[in-house]
Formats: C-alpha cells, sequence, structure tokens
C-alpha cells in the first residue's frame, strides 16, 4: 500500500522518521511522500530521514519556533492559520501514485494533538483518497494536561479521520527504561506493526506473487467502517530459504526444499501466530468480540506460508470476532527469516483505555475549574484586602 503520511508534532515527526528508517531497511516502498509539521524548529531540525524541504513550520509569527507548550487549542489554532503552507508541502505529494493519506500524530501534547484534526479535516474535503490517522495515547504516569489533551483530541480526530489507528503508549512502556530509550522502542514497535501490515500487496519485479493476494483495497475496505482500529503482530524465526547458493543445492533447489517441509508444521506455525498476534499485546489492548471487520496478513519466505493455514486462521478470527467480514492473505518475503503475521481489528467497540481515558479527563477538567474559581476566589480576596489597607492609610 502506497501512502503518504504526515508527521504532525514531536511524536508524529519522529515516528514518520521512523517509517522512513524502516522502508529504507526492509526496502517495503510504503512512504511514497513523507512530509512533516511542527510548532517548534528544534524539533524539525531534529529529524534525520525526512528532506528538509518537507518540514513545515508553522505559527511562527505567534509562537516565533518555540512551540505551544502542550496547548492543543493554540496546536488547532496555528494548523487552521497556516493550512496553506501545509497544503503548499502537500501539492509536491504525486497523489495519483498513492492509495491513502496517513496523519501520524501524538494524542498528548498540543501541535499534533491539535493540530492533526483540522489537517484531517482539510484533507478530506478536498481528495477522494482516504484520510486516516495514526494517534498515541501518552502514559498514564505524564501527567492530567497530557492526558486531557488526548481525550479531547481522540474525541475529534477520531471524528475527522475514514479510520483511527492507535497505539497506546501505556501498554508498551517498560519499567527502568529512560524516556528516550522507551520512546525509540516504542517507535519501532509502531513502525513494525503497521508496517507488516501496509506493506502487504507491493510486489516488485521479480518478487513472489502471493497465492491470496493482499492488496491495498483490501486494508482499504477493512477500514472503510471508519472508528477505531488496533494491530497485534508476531513472528517466528525460520530457516532461510536460499534461492540459487551452495545450500539451495545440497537441498536439491528450492521446489525440493519446499516439498521437503511438513505442510501440517507450516499450518500449525501460521495458526499459532495468528492467534499470538490477535490475543498478544494488541497497539491498542481490547476484546476482539464485536469488531466489525478484520484482515490477516501473513508474511515470509513463500516455502513456509500455505492457503490452509491461512484460512483456518482466517476461520478463527471469524469466530473470536463474530464478523462475516474477514479478510485474509500472504505477503511472499523470499529473503526474510521470519514467518509474521499481522492482524488488523477495525472498529473495536469495548476499549476500557479510551472509557479509563475519557473519565480520567472529566475528572482532570473538574479539577481544573475548581482551581480557576479558587484562584479567582483568592484573587478576589487579594485585591479586596489591598483596597481595605489602602483605605486604613488615608
Amino acid at each position: 500500500m502506497k501512502l503518504a503520511m504526515v508527521g504532525f508534532g514531536q511524536a508524529g515527526g519522529k515516528i514518520l522518521d521512523t517509517f522512513l528508517e524502516y522502508d529504507r531497511q526492509t526496502g517495503g516502498d510504503i512512504v511514497n511522500a513523507a512530509v512533516a509539521v511542527n510548532t517548534a524548529k528544534a524539533d524539525l531540525m531534529g529529524l534525520e530521514e525526512i528532506p528538509e524541504e518537507n518540514r513545515v513550520l508553522i505559527g511562527q509569527s505567534r509562537v516565533k519556533g518555540h512551540g505551544v507548550g502542550a496547548d492543543n487549542e493554540l496546536g488547532a489554532e496555528l494548523a487552521e492559520e497556516d493550512i496553506d503552507e501545509i497544503q503548499n508541502a502537500i501539492d509536491q505529494v504525486p497523489v495519483h501514485e498513492v492509495d491513502a493519506f496517513l496523519i501520524i500524530a501524538g494524542l498528548g501534547g498540543g501541535t499534533g494533538s491539535g493540530g492533526a484534526p483540522v489537517l484531517a479535516k482539510h484533507l478530506k474535503r478536498i481528495y477522494t483518497e482516504p484520510v486516516y490517522g495514526l494517534g498515541v495515547l501518552p502514559g498514564s504516569d505524564e501527567g492530567g494536561i497530557y492526558t486531557l489533551n488526548a481525550a479531547r483530541s481522540f474525541q475529534t480526530f477520531v471524528h475527522e479521520v475514514d479510520n483511527l489507528l492507535v497505539f497506546d503508549n501505556d501498554a508498551w512502556r517498560q519499567t527502568g527504561e529512560s524516556v528516550q530509550t522507551g520512546y525509540d522502542e516504542i517507535n519501532w514497535e509502531i513502525v513494525r506493526r503497521f508496517g507488516a501490515l501496509f506493506g502487504a500487496g507491493e510486489v516488485g519485479s521479480g518478487d513472489e506473487v502471493a497465492e491470496s493476494v493482499v492488496d491495498s483495497s483490501e486494508i482499504i475496505n477493512t477500514l472503510s467502517g471508519g472508528g477505531v482500529s488496533t494491530v497485534g503482530y508476531a513472528s517466528d524465526e525460520v530457516d532461510p530459504v536460499d534461492s540459487g547458493g551452495f545450500l539451495s543445492k545440497l537441498r536439491g533447489g528450492n521446489d525440493s526444499f519446499e516439498d521437503q517441509l511438513d505442510t501440517a508444521q507450516t499450518t500449525n506455525r501460521i495458526t499459532s501466530l495468528v492467534r499470538k498476534a490477535a490475543l498478544g499485546r494488541l497497539t491498542l489492548p481490547c476484546e476482539l468480540e464485536g469488531a466489525e471487520r478484520a484482515l490477516l496478513v501473513m508474511a515470509g519466505p513463500p516455502a513456509y506460508l500455505n492457503r490452509k493455514g491461512i484460512e483456518r486462521g482466517r476461520k478463527w478470527l471469524e469466530e473470536q470476532t463474530g464478523s462475516m467480514e474477514v479478510r485474509g492473505g500472504d505477503y511472499p518475503l523470499s529473503d526474510s527469516e521470519h514467518v509474521a503475521g499481522a492482524v488488523l481489528l477495525s472498529g473495536v467497540p469495548n476499549v476500557p483505555r479510551i472509557k479509563e481515558l475519557q473519565q480520567v479527563a472529566i475528572e482532570a477538567q473538574d479539577n481544573i475549574e475548581e482551581i480557576r474559581d479558587e484562584s479567582a476566589d483568592n484573587f478576589e480576596d487579594l485585591v479586596s484586602d489591598d483596597e481595605d489597607e489602602l483605605e486604613s492609610l488615608f
């Protein structure tokens, strides 16, 4: 699947940078165009993979390149004011060559959480291609203002995009990690999962052709119902299949090696990976039951992929979700040393983290209002005391 990606804000820019590095390392060619948008000049300068001409600094007249300080209302205002500058960068994107837009943003900060929904609304008005969001939820230990921002941004973002793919930092941060190391690891977890999903169907010259093709239309159809989506991922190391070297000759060629592989073993590996992907750590933890749509992608050396295993995995997902719209297929990677399964669950209804986020946000908003009222009362008392003192002097 070919995507035009926009990294909005600090987190969005860094994740987009990692996507480009992933593309370079794997030859996946998922990112057809990359644009980074920020109100902080230092964040844009810290990017390594995104071309400098595709880095857009907005809000210069008001924040002077210093960011919005977690004020997502200001982030939204600046995005609206400078939407033409963002559009100028997007105008360079060969839209006829992309299947969809993907806007990436951390939902707890100011620039991305405020600006990403504004951009999504703008792009949907202009283009016919789907506009998806990839929103990253802050950890519960990051502070009340970030939780409040995330709750506000989530509600807006999910209504402005064709589907909101979510990654929950709270489910992935490990104890004892430094902040920088933790986020670097998380960014790679994000890119590895969504890269495996969006990479499906991209076949170059000389590549193996899948038995059951998963192309961009399958992904688009799975995401077409809107709402919130989550992705699961699992992989298993296998012996590499050499296409013509010494090892291949010893085995009597590729066909001979494939014949020697136990069909039952490859089938069981696939069904096991599907279960591990769906029941393990999802990008957004949730119940499988009730998901409106699902998509299974199995990637790896063709010799280790078979239709029977994928079909069994697809049927198991149907049983677990209760959905009649479960698609599945394979993505051959001849040089890979792993068999991997990616499971996309779209339109998930029961997400405890979102409910918790909204509840915390309500409490945080109440606390903010109480603090403001108390501050106003204290200020009035202070002014009143000063006036009394002045009167006593005269």
